[in-house]
């Protein structure tokens, strides 16, 4: 059996959105380090920036577990290989314990990546306005389906020793032990804006220094060596690691990838995949870089918030127009979300790369779901016809939404065509996960070559 199928792990669950789930996921993944295990930290979902926290507490890369953009079958083996080596795993969930993507049961849920990972769930509530009805509560999550091992309950936001008292009485008769009481600690929030948390590259003293106190208050509140004990009682997998393919070359093109304050988005897989694929991964910022690395051949711009960094970028010419350059000579260029705005003419009337002849501006509704996507024709990263699950979350608009060749064919929520394509540029508003489809960037670092 695979060592890594085997590591002792626990997914962090709520009822809902809300609850606590970051702090305690991340808190604990910063206390077992802190008592020196090496701890593997995964978040479910698409979610870019709490694993950025996860990072912080336990020294290694956050992971992402989709259950929609790389399908089920890939969720074992991509944990597999991101816990490799690790005395330990913490998985935090996403929404509440059995959401999943809209109109799919439970694809992509929490519970159907605890199931599917054979790891007990610790159930993270938020008992600051009930007392007995928290039995009821537990017990219907730990009831509704059996596949699902619900092993502990943290109590969050607790308000007193009484409160306690009466939370863990209601408890008692429900079979659930009661793993952590956590009160009510307003120091140990972070910051969020109109996405979400704000990264952790934005924020680097504080973020660390709020998850010092994440740490401290879980260490304080919850019983460690009855959670290690849970998550030693996971159950073994039968699955071998995820390994990106190793594609022999005899060039190794420069992929310079967009990373900084403003593009923070990325799964860890994708410059595995390049490297993998041949590539030399240089990062760069655009924010403070004012040339491309040396040699670059390809590009990658990834998502992020240039929104709240349009002046700064706009400020940084030299970089604006060696982007723009690299984009005209027909170099492999690669851009999600954030990438695409950075390609426009202007952001907020702020001047972009000007690669693509589109505007872009904030909008006060949110874009936000998971999408079936077909490319409408051959680009840099896929062939007409190849078919690829992807997620949009933003609050922007790029006039017009696509151009005369688009990047994608969308299904859902409606049929329409997004993004674009040009000369070597494929820009997008998708976040995609290339595991779930390594060609992406084996021909991405093919075209790097011949380009």
């Amino acid at each position: 059996m695979n060592p890594s199928s085997s590591v002792p792990r626990l997914v962090v669950a709520a009822p809902s959105s809300g609850s606590g789930k970051t702090t305690v996921a991340t808190g604990l993944m910063a206390a077992f380090a802190a008592r020196g295990l090496a701890v593997s930290p995964h978040k479910v979902g698409p979610d870019y920036i709490d694993p950025g926290y996860h990072a912080l507490a336990t020294g290694r890369v956050g992971r992402n577990l989709d259950a929609y953009l790389c399908g089920p079958e890939l969720i074992g083996p991509l944990f597999a290989h991101g816990a490799r080596g690790c005395d330990l795993a913490v998985v935090e969930g996403v929404m509440g314990l059995y959401d999943g993507a809209a109109g799919e049961g439970e694809l992509a849920s929490t519970a159907q990546v605890a199931k599917l990972l054979r790891a007990p769930v610790v159930l993270v509530v938020d008992a600051s306005s009930q007392s007995r009805s928290v039995a009821a509560l537990v017990h219907g999550f730990a009831s509704w389906d059996p596949e699902v091992r619900i092993g502990g309950v943290i109590l969050n936001k607790v308000g007193s020793d009484r409160h306690e008292a009466l939370l863990r009485e209601a408890l008692d008769a429900s079979g659930v032990p009661v793993l952590g009481v956590l009160r009510r600690a307003p120091q140990v929030d972070t910051p969020s804006r109109h996405l979400g948390l704000v990264p952790v590259a934005e924020r680097r003293t504080a973020a660390v220094e709020a998850v010092a106190a994440m740490a401290a208050q879980v260490e304080a509140g919850c019983d460690l060596q009855a959670l290690a004990g849970l998550a030693r009682s996971a159950g073994p997998l039968s699955c071998e690691e995820w390994e990106p393919p190793v594609i022999p070359g005899r060039t190794r093109p420069v992929v310079a990838v967009a990373g900084g304050a403003a593009f923070t988005f990325s799964y860890a897989e994708h410059a595995e995949l390049l490297s993998a694929a041949g590539a030399e991964v240089v990062p760069f910022d655009p924010l403070r870089d004012e040339a491309l690395p040396e040699g670059t051949a390809g590009l990658v711009i990834g998502g992020g918030f240039p929104e709240v960094y349009a002046g700064e970028l706009a400020a940084n010419e030299p970089l604006r127009e060696a982007v723009g350059e690299l984009a005209r000579s027909g170099a492999p260029v690669a851009a999600e979300c954030a990438g695409l705005l950075y390609l426009c003419r202007e952001l907020d009337g702020q001047p972009m790369c000007g690669v693509l002849d589109a505007s872009a501006r904030m909008s006060e509704r949110l874009t936000l779901g998971y999408r079936d996507a077909v490319a409408v024709g051959d680009s840099v990263l896929a062939a007409a016809g190849t078919r690829m699950r992807g997620h949009e979350f933003h609050r922007t608009v790029v006039e017009p939404g696509a151009g005369a060749a688009p990047a994608w064919g969308v299904r859902a929520p409606e049929r329409r065509v997004e993004g674009f394509v040009q000369r070597g540029v494929h820009a997008s508003y998708l976040h995609t996960h290339w595991a779930s489809e390594p060609g992406v960037a084996r021909r991405f670092v093919e075209r790097c070559r011949t380009s």
